[in-house]
């Protein structure tokens, strides 16, 4: 048998997040992995139309046609059913899962009517709720892209996840981390889903000794929550699920309105031996409170006013992932 193949996309931060598990797999006496690059329809169109499955399609199809063994993805990019005859094996253990402001030292050092970038619907609800007095901005691109249009000045300050920078080893560039409590992440964020072939025993065994239970049991619990409540990549979902100790786990979830004049918040303890059902719980507990009405009003209205955006040039994206 030859090296396990790892299909990934070409971006600079897919391929840091694909080297990291390749090397732990080394690490682990697997020999060194053939890292295999993609090009999916997302990075073809610049990610600009389509839900989650533009990040994953031609990975899955390489996967299904045998030509790669393992996918690496960013976990929030996978999207909550995945292609049939394929299989989420789990994570590694997580890197940051918080949001970060870059371009300045906290929220509240902002000026009224400062420009603050993010391509997240989520984020961008989550900022107008703390603060309505920004301008939020539209911005795509990759972390360097980001970054750069924060340093030309055409910003103020941007939002991004802070395992990006991780990855990328640029942490120097956070001016802030955001409490996740108040600005509770994407389902995934932070975590790598390690995608293979249903039954394929090769690449299950080669795996099992990198995968960190813990983040692999709160990564089904925010997939299943994403998944009860229909969420896409356009809608305003928070999840984030952590260890609490005593063979449990708590999972925080928020929605709300792109102009943030309204959300529903929840938190909920669950035990790791079921985490897809503690998802659920808490799906049925927000709609309860009217998640759901929220979610159907927010998918009528854009989450930017259409001056709100930055130059086509910075439109253009290389790769999303944990950003």
């Amino acid at each position: 048998m030859g090296p396990l193949r790892i299909g990934t996309r070409a971006s600079a931060l897919a391929l840091a997040q694909t080297r990291l598990v390749a090397n732990m797999l080394a690490d682990g006496g697997r020999g060194r992995p053939e890292i295999v690059r993609l090009t999916t329809s997302g990075d073809r169109t610049g990610g600009q139309a389509g839900d989650k499955s533009r990040w994953v399609d031609a990975i899955e199809d390489a996967l299904l046609a045998d030509e790669i063994d393992l996918a690496v993805h960013s976990a929030k990019d996978l999207p909550g059913e995945l292609a049939e005859g394929l299989e989420l094996l789990g994570a590694p253990p997580r890197a940051g899962v918080e949001d970060v402001l870059c371009g300045a030292s906290e929220l509240d050092a902002l000026a009224p009517g400062a420009r603050v970038g993010t391509s997240s619907i989520r984020r961008t609800a989550q900022l107008r709720a703390a603060r309505t007095d920004l301008e939020v901005v539209a911005i795509g691109g990759n972390v360097d892209t980001r970054l750069r249009h924060l340093a030309e000045g055409e910003l103020d300050a941007i939002v991004i996840a802070r395992a990006g920078l991780q990855r990328l080893e640029r942490e120097h560039e956070i001016g802030a981390v955001l409490d996740p409590a108040r600005f509770v992440p994407a389902p995934g964020q932070g975590a790598l889903a390690l995608e293979a072939r249903a039954e394929d025993e090769r690449v299950r065994e080669a795996v099992a000794t990198i995968l960190d239970a813990d983040t692999s049991a709160c990564l089904q619990a925010e997939r299943a929550l994403a998944r009860a409540l229909d969420a896409s990549c356009h809608t305003p979902l928070g999840a984030h699920a952590q260890a609490a100790g005593c063979g449990c786990f708590g999972l925080r979830a928020w929605v709300g309105l792109p102009d943030g004049s309204a959300w529903v918040a929840d938190e909920l303890l669950g035990g790791f031996y079921d985490p897809c059902e503690l998802g659920a719980r808490m799906a049925e507990r927000m709609s309860a409170a009217g998640a759901r009405e929220l979610l159907t009003e927010a998918a009528r209205h854009p989450p930017f006013r259409h001056e709100s955006h930055v130059s086509a040039s910075a439109q253009k994206s290389t790769g999303m992932g944990d950003v």
